[in-house]
């Protein structure tokens, strides 16, 4: 395995569990051991944000149709977002992190990057770090998390989800080529189903085959994320652990095994990756200005359309109108489409919003969105 020069570094990232789930669960007694689902209503395009460890077990995810959570549970409790109680949870773990090290690189309201080469607790290593946040974080929550170390960001990520609920997985850099032969391709944060089966048609099922995959087939397979790969498949991560850096845009796109020519179609695929932005933002807790339509076409033309409004939105409804709307404005259809994405930009906090709406635009209320993390968010 190739080496990051320079010293190694600890990274430990921490992810709570079930987080909003979880939550209600401990705050109603009633829901304990139950399955329960935080989204939208699934008569509209609700989606779910968050599912417990008992609706997990019936195949209910985040970021999937809460029409379909429920056929799929039919026993299903469905309880509304509560932002207010979830950020005051998260404020409290946050403040945790940072009592260690100032080192601490938000992904959502639950789960963080935390280097702590260097911590207010003087631990040399980084496991006794991960197991006494654990602790504590139980003990002012009543909540459980789980924790990965390793000597990077991508490694530490992967190993948080390693032994979930409630685990701590460690990749100690003398492990990492050890950990690395065990990972199929599917396991990297950002490749979908889509991506993995193209990349096991090309013989790539592993993360190490990508080392002695053909170069040209590999950039053919996922594009320019082909160099990414290849020092991802050689432990290599020299992404430092940010603070504090605020997200500009999210975005989902998908690249067809076949040329997409039916218009309706192309249509449900773009309201689809609308509802799991408008996910995204509400597993932010952020609104949204602008909506941009990416359409590639099947001699590889690429054309983007994108609309502003105001003000601010993350209801899913107008977002999928919005990039339908879009759709109409390209010749999608007339041609055939090898890859549609659509994302959402100009990102501004509710608090923000209720700002302006203070000046006589009504307040937005909470829609029917629900939870997907942004492909590709390191």
């Amino acid at each position: 395995m190739a080496e990051s020069p320079g010293p190694v570094r600890r990274i430990v990232h921490v992810d709570m569990d079930a987080f909003y789930a979880s939550v209600e669960q401990r705050d109603d007694p009633k829901l304990k051991g139950r399955p329960v689902a935080v989204g939208g209503d699934p008569k509209g395009r609700g989606v779910v944000a968050a599912a417990s460890y008992e609706a997990r077990a019936f195949g209910v995810r985040s970021a999937i149709p809460m029409a379909r959570a429920v056929r799929l549970c039919p026993t299903l409790v469905i309880v509304r977002p509560d932002f207010a109680r979830y950020r005051a949870v998260s404020r409290q773990v946050f403040d945790l992190f940072r009592s260690v090290t100032p080192l601490v690189e938000p992904l959502s309201l639950d789960e963080a990057y935390l280097d702590v080469t260097v911590n207010a607790w003087n631990e040399p290593f980084g496991v006794s770090v991960a197991r006494r946040l654990k602790v504590e974080i139980l003990a002012t929550t009543r909540l459980t998390a789980s924790a990965g170390v390793a000597p990077n960001k991508f490694l530490a990520k992967i190993a948080s989800g390693w032994k979930k609920p409630d685990g701590l997985t460690v990749i100690a850099p003398e492990k990492v080529e050890a950990f690395l032969a065990k990972l199929p391709v599917d396991a990297l944060w950002g490749v979908g189903p889509v991506t993995a089966g193209r990349l096991r048609a090309a013989g790539i099922a592993r993360l190490v085959d990508v080392r002695t995959a053909d170069p040209a087939l590999l950039r053919q397979t996922v594009g320019s994320w082909a160099d990414t790969l290849v020092a991802l498949s050689l432990g290599i991560d020299d992404r430092p652990v940010v603070p504090d850096r605020p997200a500009k845009s999210c975005g989902t796109e998908e690249t067809y095994a076949q040329d997409l020519v039916d218009r309706r179609l192309m249509r449900s695929e773009v309201e689809r990756m609308a509802g799991e932005v408008a996910g995204w933002l509400l597993r932010r807790n952020l609104l949204a200005r602008t909506v941009t339509l990416k359409v590639r076409y099947g001699d590889f033309t690429t054309v983007t359309r994108s609309e502003t409004r105001h003000p601010a939105t993350r209801e899913a409804t107008e977002i999928a109108s919005r990039a339908a709307a879009l759709l109409a404005k390209t010749v999608a259809g007339a041609r055939s489409v090898r890859l549609l994405g659509v994302s959402v930009h100009g990102l501004e906090s509710p608090e923000r919003h209720d700002a302006a709406a203070g000046d006589g635009q009504l307040p937005l209320g909470f829609g029917d969105e629900g939870r997907v993390s942004s492909p590709r968010e390191p």
